[in-house]
């Protein structure tokens, strides 16, 4: 009899301390991503990343002229006066500038992924700062990814305060 009166109140004390936990947890959301292109710093990051991008377009081109010239130069009439060394030596030169391209393309793809996530580095840091100082002020234990929840109430969107906080309209 003991132990069932033993079992029965350490159940009880266990029920009323998860109880307490959780009426103490809070959660809330937020779309990172909504915050971020919000923040008057991505208008900036995204013309700063749209410029190297043209920059690095425009090599781009340059090298294709320059491929596009010495193709044509090698599939016109005027190749009858090269002799076949100096023939050789430009379809050389065309091949290497085939390599050059397809090296540059993928230097390219690299380095704009490199710039995106340098300019955007310090915004979502600046974003997750702020997410956290808001959710400590409201006493939220927990922040979710707005993106990965399909139902939720709107009282615990954080977005609205995270924003003031942020000083976005």
């Amino acid at each position: 009899m003991k132990k069932i009166v033993s079992i029965i109140a350490l159940a009880s004390v266990l029920m009323i301390a998860t109880n307490h936990v959780e009426a103490q947890s809070k959660i809330g959301y937020v779309s990172l991503g909504e915050l971020i292109q919000a923040m008057p710093e991505s208008k900036k990051a995204d013309t700063a990343y749209n410029e190297y991008q043209n920059a690095l377009q425009q090599q781009l081109a340059e090298y294709q002229n320059e491929y596009y010239e010495k193709d044509s130069l090698l599939k016109s009439k005027d190749t009858l006066k090269y002799t076949k060394a100096q023939l050789e030596v430009k379809r050389r030169d065309l091949n290497e500038l085939i390599l050059k391209l397809q090296g540059f393309n993928q230097q390219a793809q690299q380095q704009l992924q490199q710039k995106q996530q340098e300019l955007l580095a310090p915004i979502q840091k600046k974003a997750t700062d702020a997410i956290q100082t808001v959710a400590k002020e409201n006493g939220y234990t927990y922040v979710l990814s707005k993106e990965a929840l399909f139902v939720s109430p709107a009282a615990d969107d954080l977005s609205p305060l995270v924003k003031k906080k942020l000083g976005i309209k």
